[in-house]
């Protein structure tokens, strides 16, 4: 009798693979009457908890409702200059109504227009020396935006001009400017210096050198409170945004628990995958001694993983064909992530034939022919489903059994 080792993959739990594991067994025996489905469930045992109820997270850490945003919490409003640097403008020119002191009488300079023009006379020495009671760091940045400044005032300036001329001014103006131009000089710096991490910032530098801009452009209100009453749309729109709100700091807890089993099992493989893949080579062996029919590895996603890793470094373990199923195992060859085999050896000459099952919109699964060619053979299902359920939804899809049907021995 044949018999397949049914492996599943990460974040996966006793009762998720007993679905998985019944509807696996239907599929096969629609198809094929003879074969003995053998469970090979790590999920409790092999995967991620948190075994100390989450000691490991800081103290300040409240599971307790806060709103989205917070009007006076300036991470926000940086947030979205990270994001984009004319960000605050863009909401000003939303929400902005006309000017109705004098409208356009000759001879009145728009306010915009007029700080407009005051930043187009912004230069690097404006900047370069951070102000007289900057501290060392802050002068260190200075330094590092003042090359910059100039090119990120004008381009500013013409944002200015385009967006919100004409129409009523803000009392925080002259912040509102001096923000985005420390945003965007911070933008043109990275991509000047082509670094692989952010610029380094202090929060406190960082406000120090727009205040000396707001002052520079003749304001005097440097807070973000106008900036804030907009933050919280923003923030319910871009995923990006979420780790600055109140609500999904204090819910760190929560949060991590939420996706801690298909996270943490991959992070607890990297560094505990022996016990996972000796789990495996017991289940092969004991399906060998109770039949010694032809033995077919089935797995999923990080079982696919640890199937490849395991039969890779010891090939001799009586499988008979290796079905993988949504897997990384050829993009981490690629990258030379794998346990089992450095990226430019060969598979050993011992590895089992091996199908390897992928659906083009599955974001988690690889080909591999063109990464081991002649020793694999990659086979396209249509699950018709966007990403994340195009990885998780083979098992549900009538065509899949067909497929590997035919493989079986």
């Amino acid at each position: 009798m044949t018999s397949v080792v049914f492996v599943h993959g990460t974040g996966v739990r006793e009762d998720s693979y007993r679905k998985s594991y019944n509807r696996v067994a239907r599929g096969l025996k629609r198809l094929r009457p003879d074969i003995r489905l053998v469970p090979c469930y790590w999920g409790d045992p092999y995967g991620a908890h948190l075994a100390f109820d989450g000691a490991c997270f800081p103290e300040q850490d409240q599971d307790r409702a806060l709103p989205i945003a917070d009007a006076d919490d300036p991470l926000a409003v940086w947030a979205l200059l990270e994001r984009d640097p004319v960000a605050e403008l863009e909401l000003l020119a939303d929400s902005a109504g006309e000017d109705d002191d004098g409208g356009f009488a000759p001879g009145r300079t728009d306010p915009w227009d007029a700080l407009a023009d005051r930043l187009r006379t912004l230069t690097e020495a404006d900047l370069a020396e951070g102000g007289p009671t900057a501290s060392d760091s802050a002068r260190v940045f200075a330094a590092e935006l003042a090359p910059y400044v100039t090119e990120a005032a004008e381009e500013i300036a013409a944002e200015v001009s385009m967006r919100l001329s004409r129409t009523a001014p803000g009392h925080d103006s002259e912040a509102v400017a001096a923000r985005a131009v420390i945003a965007l000089a911070t933008r043109l710096a990275e991509a000047a210096q082509d670094e692989e991490e952010p610029l380094p910032v202090d929060g406190a530098d960082r406000d120090m050198l727009v205040a000396l801009l707001t002052d520079w452009l003749g304001g005097t209100d440097r807070g973000i409170k106008e900036a804030g009453k907009w933050v919280g749309a923003r923030l319910l729109g871009d995923p990006f945004l979420w780790t600055v709100s109140p609500a999904v700091q204090a819910g760190r807890r929560r949060m991590t628990r939420g996706i801690l089993p298909e996270s943490g099992d991959i992070l607890r493989y990297q560094g505990r995958g022996a016990e996972l893949r000796a789990r495996i080579a017991d289940v092969v062996a004991l399906t060998r001694e109770q039949d010694d029919g032809p033995v077919v590895l089935l797995a999923h996603s990080l079982g696919g993983i640890a199937s490849f890793d395991l039969l890779a470094m010891e090939p001799s373990h009586g499988v008979d064909l290796l079905i993988t199923v949504g897997s990384q195992a050829p993009f981490l060859y690629e990258i030379d992530a794998l346990t089992g085999l450095r990226r430019g050896d060969e598979l050993p000459t011992a590895f089992p034939r091996w199908l390897n099952v992928y659906d083009r919109r599955d974001l988690l699964g690889f080909v591999a022919e063109r990464i081991f060619p002649g020793r694999v053979t990659d086979a396209r299902v249509d699950l018709r489903q966007p990403f994340p359920r195009a990885h998780t939804g083979y098992f549900a899809h009538d065509s899949f059994y067909e497929r590997i049907g035919a493989e079986l021995p």
